[in-house]
């Protein structure tokens, strides 16, 4: 059902756009305010809905959040200092506390790789084809590039930040790529700069402003133009997100920065930083000598390197911004724009309402108000807004919102441009604006980055080409895939759909909009079903191939939600047909979706995660802790509640054997307690097997087939390895960047274990290392009487092996070929093949026989 709004102490409505039960800020907040919730960081997620809204509406906007329940009541949240303990206390945790923690346990993964042990290695995407763009045509894309740097002294030369995927740079103006801070203690990105008087000098400021601010772990330096990065400063910038970074061209030890926190310089080339202004910083822009800062109370400017601010009058500004940006004209810096969103918030048809956008332009000393692009959304401006202008052109500005918009001033007044989503027709580029750039020498070259990866256009911005390939930042919600090959997996990514890999380091998309959790039907694996936002599902009979997929949405009663925005799907880890999903109830299916059984959660609630072991019996787990199971005879009994591992802390994920009766194991990101929980009673008692994991959310379980001790989970931030059910823990993470993890999947046959990263892509080990040399043996062995010819099968070998056959007489004749054999394949089923081998005697003697195999790869 579609919100209607909610009136808090300041009067303003702040419900927003096109789908129910939105937070103030849309889409991206409240995917935000889930994951911090599901954490128990309360404090954190109050403070950045505030962050995101003006002054004079962030109270109504916490209110909103609260009362559609994406934002729980902690006393004094915000309020806390920021030495509270993110471990104990997460609810009043402070981003520092909670980014010291995040920090510190990177610094004790692996870190790069080791000659010893199996290691990860990623799958990609390289790229995906077939990108979620709007045009005529589509392209390709990757993830979220949150900043964007071109060398001033060598336009080639190219430095991208993804928002929680690092620094990646590229000699060929983003033909190729490679990666830079893998193994550094965040790999969240939110703006880079170069030193343009030492251009081999470059900083990177960590903690994306626009979404990863609480990972912010301080400034980052590289004196050879981003092939490798040392830290320079951390404090005060320890939880805090940078939304702007530049250095002086003058003085290139002087640099400014724009953050969560405030507006920043430090004389000494980034070692130490004074605070110049406490209000929310969005852009530091400068040129002729001064300095403009573009901060949540308006725009400031400074004629003293950023010792002193003073405020610029706007005409018809609001007092507080929801987000503001400043740009200076490169060729003329007595000319300057101000791109903004705030106050009043304009109703919207069918309810709801947006901020107003904004726009000056100053020539000389005047500043005047510029109308701005017609049809510009403003409902994330908190999430993706800035403005450049041309570098030869102080009458062409760029302003980037979801789309971006390019306006040119003549003597007739303002044109503006749609440069990005142009519908059916021309080149379009991905959504949700977060960075520009030009090629330096050449204005007409500009750089745009956004959620689906970095585009440049030669004609400023009339046509683009995808730079993505050899961008791996894709950012993966979830995994599935099929048993009987080692090289097929499908995911949901961020805004970008559903992606799907057949061995390529090319991925394909499959299907739009936001890709949630994905199953695939273990013994039918044509049958492959995906969930959008808000828990539409969608089923392929072809393998999940692009145009193939139908719509299976269970009947939900009117005013049920979906629950969460990625509710959980989930399909029988063994046989049969039954599917499930859950919502604010449980749905299953024993028919692959065809069909529909509502069950209601007894006490009410949300799932969270859920497993079915086998075709007779779901267990889910709900957001308050709880874990339920039914079963199936002649109907699905209702749900009953087994004991709670955790009170009040989110279940992540689930593992059960057959009938769930025997061991179950939970998982939980809510810290401040146990996150790993192991039973061996079907949930009766619960043994939380938390101690030797890290203080981090724990996101996705996985068991060996082959010997159930032995487990592996994923944490928001490495892999770990019990082989003792829990009782001992140990880092499974060699190679692996310090990336998020969002998702975990166990290959039973090639023994591989793969994790699913916010915009680190897909990344693979073999969980007792490559085979390096072939695994032989002796089948059966055979009497063939003279010049018969007879047939043997062996079956049940995993269809995903290599396997060589052959056949060697051990009876001893000399001076001919003593038999000879053929050897024909059988798919049994969807994940084992049985082998037909006819051995022909070619002699008019008795032959004694062995039926030898070779396995050469299990992958």
């Amino acid at each position: 059902m579609r919100g209607t709004g909610d009136e808090g102490a300041s009067g303003i409505v702040l419900d927003v756009e096109d789908l129910p039960g939105r937070p103030y800020g849309g889409k991206p907040m409240l995917r935000l305010l889930e994951l911090l919730e599901s954490q128990a960081l309360t404090g954190v997620a109050e403070k950045l809905v505030r962050d995101a809204a003006s002054a004079e509406a962030e109270n109504a906007a916490v209110d909103r959040a609260r009362d559609l329940g994406f934002l729980s009541t902690a006393p004094d949240a915000i309020d806390r200092e920021a030495t509270d303990d993110y471990a104990v206390a997460p609810s009043t945790a402070a981003p520092e506390s909670v980014a010291r923690t995040y920090a510190a346990v990177a610094t004790d993964l692996a870190g790069p790789p080791t000659a010893a042990g199996p290691q990860w290695r990623s799958i990609g995407p390289w790229t995906v084809t077939n990108g979620q763009t709007y045009g005529s045509s589509r392209v390709n894309v990757s993830g979220r590039i949150s900043a964007l740097a071109v060398d001033p002294s060598s336009p080639a030369h190219v430095l991208a930040g993804a928002a929680n995927g690092g620094v990646w740079a590229s000699n060929d103006r983003g033909a190729s790529w490679r990666p830079c801070t893998d193994y550094e203690a965040t790999l969240t990105v939110g703006a880079l700069a170069f030193d343009p008087s030492t251009p081999s000098i470059v900083y990177c400021g960590t903690g994306e402003g626009d979404w990863w601010s609480f990972l912010g772990n301080g400034v980052l330096r590289s004196t050879n133009g981003g092939s490798s990065w040392t830290s320079v400063c951390t404090t005060p910038f320890i939880g805090q997100g940078f939304y702007s970074l530049i250095v002086d061209a003058a003085a290139g030890q002087r640099l400014f920065a724009g953050t969560t926190g405030g507006l920043y310089v430090s004389a000494d080339s980034g070692t130490t930083w004074t605070r110049r202004r406490n209000s929310q910083t969005w852009t530091v822009a400068a040129g002729g000598g001064q300095l403009l800062a573009a901060c949540r109370d308006g725009v400031f400017q400074s004629t003293d390197s950023g010792t002193s601010w003073t405020a610029v009058a706007l005409d018809g500004a609001p007092a507080s911004f929801d987000r503001l940006a400043v740009a200076i004209a490169p060729s003329n810096t007595a000319v300057a724009y101000a791109w903004g969103a705030g106050p009043p918030y304009i109703p919207q048809p069918g309810g709801g309402q947006i901020p107003t956008a904004y726009m000056w332009r100053r020539a000389g000393a005047n500043w005047t108000a510029v109308a701005p692009p017609p049809g510009v959304a403003t409902g994330q401006a908190w999430y993706d807004w800035y403005v450049a202008v041309a570098p030869d052109r102080d009458t062409q500005v760029y302003c980037g919102a979801i789309e971006i918009h390019r306006g040119d001033l003549a003597a007739g007044g303002w044109t503006w441009r749609l440069l990005t989503n142009k519908g059916t027709t021309g080149d379009s580029i991905h959504p949700d604006q977060h960075s520009i750039d030009f090629e330096p020498g050449d204005p007409d070259t500009v750089y745009a980055g956004n959620d689906g990866g970095l585009y440049r256009s030669p004609d400023r911005g009339i046509t683009w080409r995808s730079c993505n390939n050899g961008l791996v930042v894709s950012e993966f919600e979830y995994l599935a895939q099929e048993w009987g090959s080692a090289r097929w997996l499908i995911g949901g990514t961020q805004d970008n759909g559903t992606n799907r890999w057949t061995g390529s380091s090319t991925w394909e998309h499959v299907e739009d909009a936001d890709g949630g959790d994905v199953l695939v039907n273990r013994q039918t694996p044509d049958t492959v079903v995906l969930s959008r936002q808000w828990g539409g599902l969608r089923r392929s009979l072809s393998r999940g191939s692009f145009n193939t997929w139908t719509w299976i949405n269970p009947a939900r009663p009117a005013g049920e939600g979906a629950g969460l925005f990625y509710p959980p799907i989930e399909s029988s880890a063994t046989t049969g047909n039954t599917i499930a999903i859950g919502m604010q109830a449980l749905y299953v299916s024993r028919d692959n979706g065809s069909g529909w059984t509502r069950l209601g959660f007894p006490g009410g609630g949300i799932a969270s995660a859920m497993y079915i072991p086998d075709p007779d019996t779901v267990v889910v787990g709900l957001t308050d802790g709880s874990v339920l199971r039914t079963t199936f005879s002649t109907a699905w009994s209702p749900l009953t509640a087994v004991t709670t591992p955790r009170t009040n802390a989110g279940v992540s994920d689930l593992y059960a054997e057959p009938g769930a009766t025997g061991r179950l194991i939970a998982t939980s990101r809510a810290a401040g307690g146990g996150r790993l929980f192991v039973s061996d009673d079907g949930g009766t008692s619960w043994t939380d097997r938390t101690a030797g994991l890290p203080p981090l959310p724990i996101n996705a379980v996985a068991v060996d087939n082959r010997n159930h001790n032995r487990i592996w989970v994923a944490a928001d931030l490495g892999v770990y390895e019990s082989r003792d059910a829990g009782n001992t823990w140990a880092t499974f993470s060699n190679s692996l960047p310090n990336a998020f993890i969002g998702d975990l999947i166990y290959h039973p046959h090639s023994r591989v274990l793969r994790a699913g990263t916010r915009d680190r892509g897909v990344w693979e080990i073999p969980v007792d290392g490559w085979m390096t040399q072939p695994v032989c043996g002796t089948q059966w062995t055979g009497v063939l009487q003279p010049n018969e010819t007879r047939r043997w099968f062996t079956f049940r070998w995993p269809a995903a092996w290599h396997v060589v056959w052959t056949v060697m007489p051990t009876s001893v004749a000399l001076g001919a070929p003593q038999i000879t054999w053929q050897t024909q394949v059988e798919r049994a089923d969807a994940e084992f093949a049985t082998y037909w081998i006819t051995v022909r005697n070619l002699t008019s003697n008795p032959v004694s026989f062995e039926g030898r195999y070779a396995i050469l790869s299990r992958y």
